[in-house]
């Protein structure tokens, strides 16, 4: 199995979790997971960081974050999923705003006019911040003609959509989560590896060696995520020889989401009310968080981690069903909707590929051929594939509807969608919401999410054979699933 890691920090929290994985699965990891720092940084010359130690004291907190466990003191009741690694948090720029050498002292002078605070002045041929007056307004950057105010923003504090990302006294980022949305982007942005997401792989790992039923769900945006070639089936294969009972694509529960909400969509429009999708648990999680008052127009259909999870246990009551995604907020949603028709547990792809490397499987030997999902269900992992998808269903049905759609890809988007549609202001008719820019095949614990990976991925989805959403539905129609969201 291939491992181009983008960053050093994939390649630690792979090897985290490949040793924790290991461990788990062989009933050691209580007795020996002390030891997974050593293993991973031996010696004593530091590889990373300034010293060992601290490199250890950093692997120790992600070993507690892949055991599912908080790692901020007094937070052990949290149930945020994107965690503070506190010993990698440093080096970021404290002060915001700094001036650079491109200040020309001119006599203009124009930032000292933008700013309210009198935190300008100058001395020894250019301008000064006093930042103990300084606001981070951002008033003098804009305000310069030279751009010579460099605005250095933490990156994990840049990238958050919602503004969750605060200091504290030390420095140290806090996460405020009544504002967060478990996105993920500032793990993703954060230089130095100080924010990850918590793990319920060692759960799931008990659950299979206790003789669970535990079934896989792997999200539509698997495809490729194991190889150019590594179909489904073969990923089917290779989940069954580490444990699982069996797997379902989740692009299958999208097939029923796109019927289902495509009724409802109807309905809607025909009431002359919007509606917004809710398969993107951060979609959702921003809605409710900072949103409220377009709750009313979200969609009442369950996402297609819940509407696969309900097929399965329609099938097999016993059934213990844990979604695999690129997606760290499916492990909130997850947290959220704990009732008998829902995910049990959501893992990652990256802790997948671990839970293959510590168990020697590898997919691309694996030969089995499947396809549960149709072409237009797997497609729900990228921007506008749900859209896609509905409108599909009308196709299918015969239906003509006069739709406006609004797909918002990213997380500038929603929030821009959400706005309109809070004021009344929005033309749309139907808005499908996506956080990361792309879709899920760029979401957080993603593999690989370049231009090859792209290609082989629709490769793969274009040798799928073309069978009808509604004719994949109509298979399970014995089953008699609700598909109505009864959780909020």
């Amino acid at each position: 199995m291939k491992k181009n890691f983008v960053t050093d920090i994939n390649k630690i929290k792979f090897e985290v979790y490949t040793e924790v994985a290991r461990m788990a699965f062989a009933g050691e990891l209580d007795a020996h997971k002390d030891e997974i720092p050593y293993n991973i940084i031996p010696g004593r010359t530091p590889i990373y960081r300034c010293c060992v130690y601290k490199e250890r004291e950093i692997i120790r907190e992600r070993v507690q974050l892949a055991m599912g466990r908080t790692v901020r003191p007094g937070s052990a009741g949290s149930k945020n999923i994107v965690q503070v690694i506190e010993a990698a948090c440093e080096g970021c720029p404290i002060n915001r705003f700094n001036v650079t050498n491109n200040c020309q002292m001119c006599l203009a002078k124009r930032c000292l006019g933008a700013c309210n605070f009198g935190a300008i002045r100058f001395e020894g041929g250019h301008a000064v911040i006093d930042h103990k007056k300084c606001k981070e307004c951002g008033r003098c950057a804009q305000a310069c003609p030279y751009n010579a105010i460099a605005d250095l923003m933490r990156p994990c504090k840049r990238s958050c959509p919602v503004d969750a990302i605060t200091m504290d006294e030390d420095n140290i980022v806090v996460i405020n989560e009544e504002k967060c949305i478990n996105c993920g982007q500032c793990v993703v942005n954060c230089p130095f590896g100080a924010l990850s997401d918590k793990s319920f792989m060692v759960d799931v790992i008990k659950m299979i060696k206790n003789g669970a039923r535990v079934y896989a769900m792997p999200a539509p945006a698997i495809e490729a995520q194991f190889g150019p070639d590594v179909t489904v089936g073969m990923i089917r294969e290779a989940l069954i020889k580490l444990g699982f009972t069996d797997m379902y694509e989740v692009s299958l529960g999208a097939d029923f989401v796109s019927k289902h909400e495509g009724e409802e969509l109807i309905e809607h429009y025909e009431a002359g009310e919007k509606m917004t999708t809710s398969c993107c648990p951060a979609f959702v999680s921003m809605i409710k968080k900072h949103y409220p008052a377009a709750l009313k127009y979200m969609s009442s259909t369950v996402s297609p981690m819940q509407a696969t999870a309900r097929l399965i246990k329609a099938m097999d009551p016993e059934a213990v069903c844990v979604f695999i995604g690129p997606c760290m907020a499916k492990k909130a949603e997850v947290i959220d909707s704990i009732t008998f028709e829902a995910a049990d547990y959501a893992m990652t792809f990256e802790e997948l590929a671990s839970m293959f490397e510590a168990m020697d499987i590898d997919p691309a030997d694996c030969t089995e051929e499947l396809q549960q999902g149709s072409r237009y269900g797997k497609q729900y992992s990228i921007s506008g594939g749900v859209t896609a998808a509905v409108l599909q269903t009308f196709k299918e049905a015969k239906k003509d509807v006069d739709l406006k759609v609004h797909t918002c890809n990213g997380a500038a988007e929603c929030k821009k969608a959400l706005m309109l549609l809070k004021s009344g202001r929005l033309p749309e008719d139907f808005v499908e919401g996506m956080v990361c820019e792309g879709g899920c095949v760029n979401g957080p614990a993603m593999l690989y999410k370049d231009r090859t990976f792209m290609k082989e991925r629709n490769q793969l989805i274009n040798s799928a054979d073309e069978r009808g959403v509604l004719e994949n539905v109509a298979r399970y129609d014995d089953l008699k699933v609700d598909m109505t969201r009864t959780f909020q």
